[in-house]
């Protein structure tokens, strides 16, 4: 295969954009699942410590194969979140780190996993994780380009193919109980196999060791160098790895992940603080920036992802100390629509928009919850504000069409839909909506079509298969035809659909 530009990414949570775009078609059968997914399920748990039983590297098409198995498996056990502000925010951002890193032989995929811990990870193939607790504990932008540099060069020295050739000089014995163990532990409550998988590590950790070590050291190295020329601080990945290790020492029962798959944190905080000493003498000041869009991301994190309890209380004494703080009362109305208070909510934006009136952030939230309530008028006349505003906001476009849809104005509701999976491809709800509507107009070809694509990105391939089947009876449109055969051709009616 050629070369491609590391900047190059598939936007949100697209991971069959190869199969939508016809660039090629995903085969997986039931022999090659058995083959990898214990590799699979050791990568997710233990990061750089990866295996395999068969003690090859990878070439590059054995690990473009692998990672399409570990993304059904990161799947199957995660809850991914698809909300467009805060993915195609991620992916921006780490789309402009890679973009300064050499030539490579994968684009990137940048994805938020909902889970409320610290954590980043990478797989084969350019693919990079970040759990929602880590992106909550942010403060700036940064801190999150520092972190999704340090993965995208591990991606880049391609560490975890690497680790399989070595992993032939450790013992097999102590390869298998770790893979037992990682295995029992998400199968048997956990507790078995963090015993098992204890037990094994002691025979290895010292060779396990020197191999990671070296890893963090070098991704941290060719990390700083390619943040430094993409305009951001090394001081982000500094503090953010001193933010991790203080949570360590204050509570050893919780230990961030990312420490336990990202290990040297002392020696990598010596490094950096030396680097970033050096680099105070001879590099030039760096521009300043934008936090608006870092905040708007961060907060949306944190009010619709983070704990109830804790987001609520905490919100409620930001609102009772800073009375006056628009942004203040923006979050608390958020945490208060997610908890169902939506007339309180409403009430909070109101409040916030006296001192922002035309931020068409808190006005799209306030349209959000006015449709959540009924008010449908009232909702479709501040979302048609907000989206002459903001004309490719994809929340917006989003309850721009459903309040359409709801006021029985079928035509207007279909193009908000189009416009929505034409500049969000990665937003699978909007696939949904869209399918919907024109079935309701009686365009069953289109609809059985966007209603396939919605449940093939939702990892459904048994309705997938069930709405293209009936768009090929219904449309005649010969390349509409030969798209959807050639989809049809590539799916596995044996794969699982994700937990969930």
């Amino acid at each position: 295969m050629g070369i491609i530009r590391s900047g190059a990414i598939f936007p949100g949570n697209n991971f069959l954009a190869p199969v939508l775009n016809g660039t090629e078609t995903i085969e997986v059968t039931m022999e090659q699942l058995s083959k990898y997914i214990r590799v699979a399920m050791a990568i997710i748990l233990l990061g750089p410590f990866f295996f395999s039983g068969t003690g090859l590297s990878l070439t590059v098409k054995e690990e473009e194969d692998l990672s399409r198995q570990v993304l059904h498996s990161v799947n199957a056990q995660f809850e991914f979140i698809d909300d467009p502000v805060v993915v195609e925010y991620v992916n921006k951002i780490g789309g402009q780190v890679a973009s300064y890193f050499p030539e490579q032989l994968f684009p990137y995929r940048f994805y938020v996993l909902n889970v409320d811990v610290y954590n980043a990870f990478a797989i084969p193939g350019g693919h990079i994780f970040i759990y929602s607790g880590l992106l909550a504990a942010m403060e700036n932008e940064d801190e999150l380009a520092g972190i999704l540099g340090h993965e995208i060069a591990h991606v880049y020295c391609r560490h975890i193919s690497q680790s399989i050739e070595r992993s032939k000089k450790l013992q097999m014995a102590g390869i298998a109980g770790i893979a037992a163990g990682v295995l029992l532990g998400m199968t048997a409550g956990g507790e078995v196999g963090s015993a098992v998988t204890q037990g094994s590590m002691a025979a290895t950790q010292s060779a396990m060791l020197a191999y990671t070590r070296e890893n963090e050291i070098q991704a941290d190295q060719l990390g700083l160098k390619y943040l430094d020329e993409a305009g951001y601080s090394g001081e982000g990945l500094l503090t953010i790895l001193k933010k991790m290790r203080g949570k360590n020492w204050f509570n050893t029962d919780q230990i961030p992940t990312y420490l336990m798959t990202h290990p040297a944190i002392d020696d990598r905080i010596a490094y950096i603080d030396s680097w970033l000493e050096i680099m105070s003498k001879t590099s030039k000041p760096k521009p300043a920036i934008d936090s608006e869009a870092f905040n708007r991301v961060h907060m949306k994190i944190v009010a619709q992802y983070s704990d109830e309890k804790t987001v609520l209380a905490n919100s409620t004494a930001a609102v009772s100390e800073h009375p006056d703080d628009p942004m203040a009362r923006y979050q608390y109305g958020l945490i208060l629509a997610r908890v169902g208070q939506r007339d309180e909510a409403i009430g909070q934006l109101k409040m916030a928009l006296e001192k922002r009136a035309f931020d068409p952030y808190i006005l799209n939230d306030l349209g959000r919850i006015y449709f959540l309530e009924g008010h449908y008028q009232q909702a479709l006349s501040i979302l048609e504000s907000v989206n002459s505003m903001i004309p490719d906001d994809a929340e917006c476009l989003l309850y721009m069409g459903q309040t359409h849809a709801e006021l029985d104005q079928l035509e207007k509701a279909s193009n908000n839909f189009y416009t929505l999976v034409q500049k969000h491809p990665g937003y699978k709800q909007g696939y949904y909506f869209l399918g919907q509507t024109l079935g309701k107009q009686g365009n069953l070809a289109d609809a059985h079509y966007y209603l396939g694509i919605y449940y093939l990105k939702d990892w459904d391939p048994k309705n997938a298969q069930i709405q293209f089947r009936q768009a090929l009876k219904h449309t005649t449109d010969i390349e509409r035809k030969q798209e959807i055969e050639k989809i049809l051709s590539g799916m596995n009616p044996e794969k699982p659909k994700k937990n969930g």
